[in-house]
């Protein structure tokens, strides 16, 4: 068990009583089960650092972007879409899945464009983040887009987004409200609030 007295020595190892832990879990033997058009899954028998078997079902991703899209006057370019997982229509900000081999920033423009009708003349990368590390190896981009001039939608054939322009001090008010629940939009749109705060 590694308590709050141990010390991080990197690479996933700790350093407790001048022992080092190592928290690698080591894989004995993996399975594909399935293999969609967005998601493979794959179970893992693994050996644990205490020396016990254990099993890992992970969910393979190929990564993804997302864009914090804001026009001069602090307004939020978004989607308002129906996710069949959580049976709820939800109000996100764009984003969309990296195709093989594909540049994250260039996947961000091209998503930019398609959900919202959308270009941006500047872009920052914000941040990079596992998105759910429990159970599936998604990397998400998370990219700041300004300076928006108009584009053209190009929505794919089974996509049915709404667009949505909010204002970010309304943005706010939604995540507390929870009217906004996705997770990538409630990070890009605290790292925009987190910034305005500092900034004053």
């Amino acid at each position: 068990m590694v308590t709050s007295a141990a010390v991080y020595a990197g690479y996933g190892k700790y350093i407790q009583g001048g022992f080092a832990i190592n928290l690698e879990e080591k894989t004995i033997q993996s399975r594909s089960v399935f293999k969609g058009r967005i998601v493979e899954v794959r179970v893992d028998k693994v050996l644990l650092p205490g020396g016990e078997e254990s099993t890992r079902e992970i969910v393979l991703h190929a990564g993804a972007v997302a864009i914090v899209a804001i026009d001069d006057d602090d307004n939020l370019y978004m989607v308002r879409q129906y996710r069949k997982p959580v049976e709820k229509t939800l109000v996100e900000i764009p984003a969309g899945t990296l195709e093989e081999g594909e540049d994250p920033l260039h996947c961000a423009q091209r998503e930019l464009e398609e959900e919202v009708g959308m270009k941006a003349k500047h872009w920052e990368k914000l941040v990079s983040y596992y998105s759910a590390p429990g159970f599936c190896n998604e990397h998400m981009h998370l990219f700041l887009a300004t300076g928006l001039t108009p584009g053209t939608v190009h929505l794919d054939a089974d996509e049915f987004v709404e667009r949505v322009i909010m204002p970010l001090d309304e943005a706010a008010k939604a995540m507390a409200s929870g009217e906004i629940m996705d997770g990538k939009s409630i990070i890009g749109i605290q790292y925009l609030l987190n910034r305005r705060a500092a900034s004053r």
